[in-house]
């Protein structure tokens, strides 16, 4: 496959090595920090691995010469996500240091409104970025579901999951895969699914408010989702019609 590409992917492989290599040194500090346990270590390990052989796989098959300054960020996020990941990981064997854990957070869903903004005015918007902008989100929303799971219960769980839920369906109803037309309710309802785990997660709320903290995001979540279904069914037609006559 190498031999067919007239690019040299080498420069754009480098980044994710250099991304697997900033989530390593993420997790050494981590470890001299907070003495991070193995389970920690184990789980951060695998996020590092897993990164960088699907986004390595991925960038091959886009034949793209650069990799921007869009994705650097977004893999910056990755890596912090990782970080989060670890962290709650560890969780289940002792307390969490909250503290760095909300920084990490914190920082990881200030970048999300970066990269965006980053890909067009630098004019280096893609369908890998935004996939890998994505997929990050989606991970972030389901380890922060996780953790705020283990003080409010498993049914927070449906938050990190649903996006997964719906990709599983995609694949046995086909009409889900249409593209969704821009939305900024979307946008606003994906946002603050991050925002609101992190407050719950912060522990700084009463047990009755971080759980209305919680369902909220919950409902706007089933909303979001509830309302692209219902316009993917009721387009499904016109979209077949569109793809037939492609054909």
């Amino acid at each position: 496959m190498a031999l067919n590409n007239p690019y040299n992917t080498t420069p754009v492989r480098n980044e994710t090595a250099a991304g697997a290599a900033a989530q390593l040194l993420l997790l050494v500090l981590l470890g001299t920090a907070i003495d991070l346990g193995p389970v920690g270590w184990l789980t951060g390990l695998a996020f590092a691995v897993a990164t960088w052989a699907v986004l390595t796989r991925a960038l091959s098959r886009s034949w793209l010469v650069s990799f921007g300054a869009a994705n650097r960020v977004t893999l910056a996020r990755a890596t912090l996500v990782g970080g989060v990941t670890a962290l709650v990981a560890d969780s289940f064997e002792s307390p969490p240091p909250v503290t760095v854990l909300v920084a990490l957070t914190a920082v990881a869903l200030l970048l999300d409104a970066v990269d965006g903004q980053v890909a067009r005015r630098t004019g280096t918007s893609s369908s890998l970025g935004a996939r890998f902008d994505m997929e990050v989100d989606a991970v972030l929303i389901l380890v922060l579901s996780v953790y705020v799971a283990t003080s409010l219960g498993p049914w927070v769980l449906l938050i990190g999951a649903m996006r997964y839920a719906f990709v599983a369906a995609a694949r046995v109803l086909p009409w889900l895969n249409g593209a969704l037309p821009p939305s900024t309710a979307r946008k606003t309802v994906a946002a603050l699914q991050g925002v609101l785990l992190l407050i719950v997660g912060a522990g700084v709320l009463p047990h009755a408010l971080a759980f209305g903290a919680a369902l909220l995001a919950l409902t706007l979540l089933s909303w979001s989702f509830a309302r692209d279904i219902r316009w993917l069914w009721r387009t499904r037609d016109s979209r077949a019609e569109v793809t037939a006559g492609a054909r």
